[in-house]
């Protein structure tokens, strides 16, 4: 029931350095170290992504001078001869599309170990890169921003009819929920949906039932136990 959360394409970044197959080993270090970028996307003639060639990959070839006495395992062989993109890229490139969600992405960095991501079309051609920081993002959201999307999306769905307004207020990225609702089934419920909204770093739940009914005449027996006549 929440807002549109964002997706790789809101904060990815559009401009990017990528490679041609065919490109030299020094002009990869240098451009590279202009673009200060630790990763580029290595490209086909059709510009679709084939690869990507990262500092790990180039730095192969200063490790294998370092090695030279002894013999390295023969991928990193291959690597240490490699000249071009091409030679020097791994395979298969990992890659995100523009439509995934943030989680989706910083769960594909995580499982891959990687920093950035090229991001693809479903033509597999380039249409930017996300990065570690560039997910982060979303965490410079305002707070008032935050707090609007729970009372308009969240609060109305779940306690339409709550005997006192829910109040939110968020402070720093944490949301703090108060008040009575009907159903304390749906406190739980709640929590999930606004930890789930974007830019929310911390969720403080304080939503209680409603009041417990006073007791009008508490002199009288309780009627079930009262003997039969």
């Amino acid at each position: 029931m929440t807002g549109t959360p964002h997706v790789v394409s809101d904060v990815m970044t559009h401009t990017v350095l990528a490679l041609r197959h065919g490109a030299a080993f020094k002009d990869i270090v240098k451009a590279m170290q202009q673009w200060q970028v630790s990763a580029a996307p290595v490209l086909d003639d059709d510009g679709r992504v084939v690869g990507v060639v990262s500092e790990a990959d180039l730095l192969r070839k200063e490790q294998a001078r370092a090695d030279a006495p002894g013999r390295p395992p023969e991928s990193d062989r291959t690597k240490a001869r490699a000249v071009t993109a091409e030679e020097l890229m791994t395979v298969p490139a990992i890659t995100v599309h523009p439509g995934a969600t943030l989680p989706e992405a910083a769960r594909t960095m995580a499982r891959h170990g990687v920093k950035r991501l090229p991001v693809v079309d479903a033509d597999g051609l380039l249409r930017g890169v996300v990065s570690r920081a560039d997910l982060l993002k979303v965490f410079l959201r305002d707070d008032e921003d935050i707090a609007e999307e729970i009372r308009r999306e969240i609060v109305p769905h779940l306690f339409p009819d709550s005997a006192e307004p829910v109040r939110v207020r968020v402070r720093d990225g944490v949301v703090t929920l108060t008040g009575r609702v009907p159903d304390t089934a749906l406190v739980p419920v709640a929590s999930g949906w606004v930890r789930g909204v974007d830019g929310v770093v911390a969720v403080d739940c304080a939503l209680a039932g409603p009041p417990r009914r006073p007791d009008l005449d508490p002199d009288l027996p309780d009627p079930q136990s009262v003997p039969p006549a």
